[in-house]
C-alpha cells in the first residue's frame, strides 16, 4: 500500500476542482508545519506521518502541474 493519507490518492484528487485542490494543499502544508514543530520539540510520536504528508503534498503538486499541461483535466464545475 502506498504511503499517504486516505482520500489523497491520485484517483481521489482527480475528482477535486482546482479550488479544492488548493485548499487540500494548504491543509497539508499546515499539517507538515505542525509535524515539523512537534518533531523539533521532541513531542512527535508518529515519525512516519512526516513522510506521508510530504508525499501527499507532492501528489497534489503533480496533479496540479499535469492539469496545467493538459495531461489531466479538472472535473466540470457544478
Amino acid at each position: 500500500m502506498p504511503v499517504g493519507t486516505k482520500g489523497l490518492f491520485p484517483d481521489d484528487l482527480d475528482k477535486l476542482t482546482d479550488a479544492e485542490l488548493a485548499e487540500q494543499l494548504k491543509n497539508c502544508k499546515a499539517e507538515l508545519f505542525n509535524l515539523r514543530f512537534s518533531a523539533a520539540t521532541g513531542q512527535l510520536e508518529d515519525h512516519g506521518r512526516l513522510k506521508a504528508v510530504r508525499r501527499d503534498i507532492a501528489r497534489i503538486y503533480t496533479i496540479a502541474h499535469e492539469r496545467e499541461l493538459n495531461i489531466r483535466t479538472a472535473p466540470a464545475e457544478k
